[in-house]
């Protein structure tokens, strides 16, 4: 099992991060990273270590990595070797997108085929990048709208976080046959594959159904299904 953390809010998103992936080592694990939109040149900076959580910590201690919004996996190998190119989160191609991914696209394959006619090119072995491609291929200015526009042409059971430093302001997040969770904060909002990920934070919970898509910020989180109609959540 892979395990997903995203934190939107006022605190600096790295602490938070880690901690969450402490907290889902049990979930199993053989790489870890964050991403993170920096704030001055708004741009994402992704970070990722084979082996432990202490070891990714031990890769950012001399980096100050700032930033109040971001994402985090610990990732089982599924499709690809243990690689840092194989590790999330992934990024599209001009990097103004990143994704962190828990399950597996059933046509991954049809889909990179069709990105790479298109001139995309692949770092990894993984499902997980052909989402990032496609995201970016499929952008339109509005995270959200793209968000559901490619929910529509995965196939398979997951659960997505996205960053944009197009909209860096906020997480996206679909959530489709893999567990996800929000986190209800004070100025902050959380994601979570798992409900301990974020108990040191908050006790005020949304937990996803099949086919809803999330859009978080720091006051607000909005749920809506695949056909974007909001819906009420508690």
């Amino acid at each position: 099992m892979c395990g997903i953390i995203g934190y939107v809010g006022k605190k600096q998103a790295v602490p938070v991060l880690l901690y969450g992936l402490q907290r889902l080592e049990y979930r199993g694990y053989d790489s870890a990273g964050i991403a993170v939109i920096e704030p001055k040149e708004n741009k994402i900076i992704v970070e990722k270590q084979i082996g432990k959580i202490k070891d990714l910590q031990e890769k950012l201690w001399n980096k100050k990595i700032e930033g109040n919004v971001g994402i985090g996996h610990s990732r089982w190998a599924t499709h690809g070797a243990p690689t840092i190119e194989n590790a999330h989160p992934h990024t599209s191609r001009s990097e103004i997108i990143s994704i962190v991914h828990n399950g597996i696209i059933e046509n991954y394959l049809e889909l990179k085929k069709e990105l790479e006619k298109k001139g995309y090119k692949f770092k990894s072995e993984t499902d997980t990048e052909v989402i990032a491609h496609l995201l970016e291929d499929e952008y339109n200015g509005n995270l959200f709208e793209t968000a559901l526009k490619v929910a529509k042409k995965l196939e398979g059971a997951y659960a997505v976080g996205i960053i944009s430093s197009k909209e860096p302001d906020k997480i996206v997040a679909i959530k489709k046959g893999s567990p996800l969770v929000i986190g209800l904060g004070k100025d902050e909002n959380f994601i979570a594959s798992d409900i301990p990920a974020v108990l040191e934070y908050t006790k005020d919970f949304i937990v996803l159904d099949d086919g809803e898509v999330a859009v978080i910020t720091k006051d607000k989180v909005e749920v809506f299904d695949l056909g974007g109609n909001k819906k009420e959540k508690q």
